[in-house]
Formats: structure tokens, C-alpha cells, sequence
């Protein structure tokens, strides 16, 4: 597989799709650098991959914090030698209606899954273009795609990067960088746990995704799908989602 040999970081990867892509991607031959908060996870998570027989590194990694993601890829040129994907899964949600006014969710949101985004474009462009290759593999949501109350602010922030990638992809015709913009609908993942703060209705959500929600191995697979193919082939969208999903 063309994935063999790549090196891949990987944002917000200490649970749930970040997790599950790097583990998928180890198994692939890929060796792999996760960036999160949670050192201790990230610690175990890479104990487990060297025991599988793959390889991995870890970095703290704040997204929100444009030093952490220079760090992210310098790490992965340093250890393995380059940078070939950076998959940026770090997001936050929080959910409630525009009205409510809670300008201090919006700000994280946005400096969560768009100024975070916008941080990690710029560690990894450089090197790619130094390289002569690179590929920025971005999970957006299926909530940009259909817009419904109480999201609007984190469907916007989904847009704004999916809109983002679509003009970088424009500008970067001579075939060096490839982006990937990755939609994942119902993922069976921690995203929820924070998104509300009345516990009835953070249990409800809860349920809901326990119930609808996919395995996050699918979202990693569709990731794995748009990073192996051949260098003149680029997956520009793709939506996974549950086929129960509305």
C-alpha cells in the first residue's frame, strides 16, 4: 500500500478518530506522531502501537497554540526523517442556540477547529513544499453539511475550514500538496461528553450517539482510503456517516 512508509501526525489523537486513525495507520506501516493534552493517553497509545510492531512518537500538542504544532512537525521530521500527512482531527463542540449568546463557546470553537487548523497549515506547508510533497488530510462534520438548530456556530467553523482547504487546494496546482476535506456523521467518540452542560440533555446525547453513532476504525479507514492513493490522485471530500443517520 502507498501508505507504507509514510509518516503521518496526527492532532487530537489520545481517543476517538485521532486514536483509531493512528493505530489503523501504524498497522498500515505507517509510522506515526500523535499530538494531544492528554500526555499519559499518548504514552500508552504509543507503548501499545511499538508493541504491535509499528512506530509512533508522541508531542504535547494544544492546538490552539501554533508553537505546539511547529513542535508537532518537527518532531516527525526529526524522528522519522519527514513530514508526509498531517491529519487534523483536533475539534471541539459546544451545542446551544445563537440567541443564548455565549460568546465564550463561539471564541473556542473557533480557536479550536479553525484557528488550530490554520496553525498546523502553517508548521506543515513549508516542509511539504521543501519536500516536494505533502498532504493535509482535515476532519470537518456532516453538521456543515446539514445545518440545524443549536449548531450553527460549529457548523460554521466546519465551513470555514472546509472553505479554507478548497481555496489552498486552488492555489496548489503544481502537485506538490493534496488536501482532504473528511466528514464524519455519528462517531461513537468523546466529542459529546463536553458539548452541554445540563447533565439530563449531555445523557440524552450521549445515548443518542451510543445508539446511532459508527465505530471511529470507520472514519480512520476513510482517511487511510484518501491517503493511499497515487500522488496525481486526490480525494477532495468525503462523508462517512451512519446509514441511519438523516
Amino acid at each position: 500500500m502507498a501508505i507504507h512508509g509514510k509518516v503521518v501526525a496526527i492532532t487530537g489523537a489520545s481517543s476517538g478518530i485521532g486514536e483509531a486513525t493512528a493505530r489503523h495507520l501504524a498497522s498500515l506501516g505507517a509510522p506515526v506522531v500523535l499530538g494531544a493534552r492528554r500526555t499519559d493517553r499518548l504514552d500508552r497509545l504509543v507503548a501499545e502501537i511499538e508493541a504491535a510492531g509499528g512506530r509512533a512518537a508522541a508531542v504535547r500538542v494544544d492546538v490552539t497554540d501554533p508553537g505546539d504544532l511547529t513542535a508537532l512537525v518537527a518532531a516527525a521530521v526529526e524522528r522519522f526523517g519527514r513530514l508526509d500527512v498531517l491529519v487534523g482531527n483536533a475539534g471541539m463542540t459546544r451545542i446551544g442556540l445563537v440567541a443564548e449568546f455565549d460568546v465564550a463557546d463561539w471564541m473556542a470553537m473557533v480557536d479550536v477547529n479553525v484557528k488550530g487548523i490554520l496553525h498546523g497549515i502553517a508548521a506543515a506547508l513549508p516542509v511539504f513544499r521543501r519536500q516536494g510533497s505533502g498532504h493535509l488530510v482535515t476532519v470537518v462534520s456532516t453538521s456543515g453539511l446539514k445545518i440545524v438548530p443549536t449548531q450553527a456556530v460549529y457548523a460554521g467553523t466546519k465551513n470555514a475550514v472546509r472553505t479554507l482547504l478548497e481555496g489552498l487546494r486552488q492555489e496548489s496546482t503544481d502537485g506538490v500538496l493534496r488536501t482532504t476535506s473528511i466528514s464524519p456523521g455519528y462517531v461513537r467518540t468523546e466529542l459529546i461528553d463536553n458539548a452541554v452542560d445540563d447533565p439530563a440533555a449531555r445523557e440524552q446525547a450521549r445515548q443518542h450517539m451510543a445508539d446511532l453513532g459508527i465505530d471511529p476504525l470507520a472514519v480512520a479507514r476513510a482517511i487511510a482510503f484518501a491517503i493511499d492513493q497515487p500522488d496525481d490522485v486526490e480525494i477532495g471530500d468525503l462523508t462517512i456517516r451512519p446509514t441511519r443517520q438523516g
